[in-house]
């Protein structure tokens, strides 16, 4: 418990480092606060699933590969995102909701069709590879270029 207990204590605290790091970052590159956080962190928080779904997939574990991804963006939907709502009310200078914009919403709601239509047939190959990173490079060209919210409070 106190190697576990350390060890959250240590990764709170370089997130927090990563955070003012991204932060500054951001900004000087102009990119929106919406763009980083559905796209920069989600890749920087996810390293790890990622790599362990790149290395399967490298073992041609695709079923293992996929059910990583799925179940890792399904467990920030359903549990991740909820309790820092709640948390939020307790933690940090004003509470977080879960109000999305259009275009946030019509994102998760191709993710949901597409992730849909890939696994349906049980099978996979370079090309349906190929166009995920094409649907996830234009979400993430959309969100750079998507104008921030004015008065908003993500």
């Amino acid at each position: 418990m106190a190697v576990l207990t350390g060890a959250t204590a240590m990764i709170a605290w370089i997130s927090e480092i990563l955070v003012g790091s991204v932060e500054a970052a951001a900004h000087s590159f102009g990119m929106t606060s919406v763009f980083v956080g559905v796209i920069v962190v989600a890749i920087i928080g996810n390293a790890a699933e990622h790599s362990t779904a790149i290395i399967m997939a490298m073992k041609n574990r695709m079923d293992l590969s996929v059910g990583i991804a799925v179940g890792s963006s399904i467990q920030v939907a359903l549990f991740v995102a909820p309790v820092l709502v709640i948390a939020s009310y307790w933690i940090g200078p004003h509470p977080m909701n879960l109000v999305f914009s259009p275009a946030e919403v019509l994102a998760v709601t191709a993710s949901v069709f597409i992730t849909g239509q890939i696994a349906n047939d049980g099978e996979s190959n370079w090309m349906e590879g190929v166009q995920l990173l094409a649907v996830y490079a234009i979400m993430g060209a959309v969100f750079y270029f998507l104008p921030e919210m004015g008065g908003a409070k993500h």
